[in-house]
């Protein structure tokens, strides 16, 4: 659920507002070790032109910012791979609400969706979630547009409206999601979100609750940092109560127990009160996910205006990486035999610990450029070296920020840690990586070079 911009919390309610591909060998190879032409960089926008994507044409227009790079990724659901590691955090969780919690005729009482198209139209992205025109998650510069209308969805809250229109009042939905980002090894621009939601009626949320029959969901009050003005105060905190419970419950089955754990307010556009979950894990604090109590305006419109809600998100790099020691988000997307037969257990629930490969080199090469008198932003810079040098890129920092004192123009110097996960990189073929990321630097965002 929110990133970045509405804060990429946990990694998680990484769109619930916060903070954790579809290739070939010979895809890999190509987009490791080949040269591609500037014009292959990215989607090209040409007059007419169409994306075809999922079965689907999308035309292009001046927000189509789709990258060939994250176009390949599409489709790939690693979140669906059996074994993959992300599989098997979704599946601990998945077998946890089975378990926990089992609907009247013995049926679980969530549903999972895990198989959603993450093509959504900027409505469900933004409007439904009662985002802000003007919020900054919205910019061209942090999301995958393939038009004006439509996106790659930067959190699974996309569905939300949709399911909750439904009829649906607990669901889980799992999928794949799409962010412009900086690079290192703890953020790529695809990862992978699971999130909950749960409604409950006057009678469910009162039940066992001694004189619960007088008492009511909502009331005409003011809103307060404790609630929201429909909520009467017993509603907000039996729900609070219950989204609290029902995550320590989660993360107990996930990390074991005795876990230390604790809650941070904070804010997210479509939750009232809000909450990050962190956690003592070896002995340092860790942010995993967010949540809150549903803004009853968004409940409202999806048709449910009798119920009260909750809703968390988390982020499956984030807790694979914790959970299995995970150095570096870039292994997800292996296909390396080394690395996948690790999570190849009989049994979900067994203990992993990744054990490193053998850790390769790295080479550094600097680059630094002239920017353009406007219209530059550093994710696009960003995205060029992903579709560039793909997944040899380790790591992307800005080292150096300069204003010629007469011209007033800017320069900025990154420096690019190149090093590939399964052998050792040649100082040609880096070179030829770099050599294409200069021209395309200078054809594509406009800048002048200062190779």
């Amino acid at each position: 659920m929110v990133g970045s911009a509405l804060r990429r919390g946990a990694h998680a309610y990484v769109y619930l507002v916060s903070k954790a591909s579809h290739i070939s060998r010979g895809h890999q190879h190509q987009a490791w070790g080949s040269r591609p032409a500037a014009a292959e960089c990215a989607a090209q926008r040409a007059p007419g032109s169409v994306v075809e994507l999922l079965g689907k044409s999308y035309p292009q227009d001046d927000y189509s910012n789709l990258t060939r790079k994250v176009l390949t990724k599409v489709g790939r659901n690693l979140h669906n791979q059996q074994h993959h590691p992300l599989w098997l955090i979704k599946e601990r969780v998945k077998e946890h609400f089975y378990k926990q919690y089992v609907g009247r005729f013995g049926t679980p009482l969530f549903s999972v969706h895990d198989n959603l198209s993450p093509v959504v139209t900027t409505w469900q992205n933004f409007d439904s979630l009662l985002i802000p025109a003007d919020h900054p998650s919205r910019k061209k510069g942090d999301n995958y547009y393939l038009n004006r209308t439509h996106m790659l969805r930067a959190h699974t809250s996309a569905h939300q409206w949709d399911l909750l229109h439904a009829g649906l009042d607990a669901f889980l939905v799992v999928g794949d999601v799409y962010r412009r980002d900086q690079i290192d090894s703890q953020h790529y621009p695809i990862f992978h979100q699971l999130e909950a939601v749960r409604l409950f009626s006057k009678h469910e949320l009162f039940a066992g609750i001694k004189d619960g029959e007088s008492l009511q969901l909502f009331e005409e009050s003011s809103r307060s940092a404790h609630k929201q003005e429909t909520h009467t105060m017993e509603a907000m905190k039996l729900v609070e109560f219950d989204l609290k419970q029902t995550l320590t419950r989660l993360v107990a089955h996930l990390f074991g127990d005795g876990l230390e754990i604790r809650w941070v307010d904070c804010y997210f556009p479509f939750t009232h009160p809000s909450f990050e979950m962190e956690i003592n894990f070896h002995g340092e604090w860790l942010e995993v996910l967010g949540c809150g109590v549903m803004e009853q305006q968004l409940v409202n419109s999806a048709g449910a205006q009798d119920r009260i809600g909750w809703a968390f998100g988390l982020g499956l790099e984030r807790l694979a990486m914790i959970l299995y020691d995970i150095p570096d988000i870039r292994l997800f997307w292996s296909e390396d035999e080394r690395f996948l037969k690790q999570f190849r257990v009989s049994n979900i629930n067994q203990k992993v610990k990744f054990q490193p490969l053998s850790k390769y080199p790295p080479m550094i090469n600097d680059i630094s450029f002239w920017l353009p008198s406007e219209n530059y932003a550093e994710n696009d810079f960003y995205d060029l070296v992903r579709t560039i040098g793909g997944d040899l890129v380790e790591k992307v920092d800005l080292i150096d920020k300069y204003e010629h004192p007469k011209t007033h123009k800017t320069s900025h110097c990154y420096r690019i840690t190149y090093r590939h996960m399964e052998r050792t990189l040649s100082q040609r073929e880096v070179r030829h990586i770099h050599q294409a990321l200069q021209e395309a630097a200078v054809q594509q965002l406009g800048v002048e070079g200062r190779f």
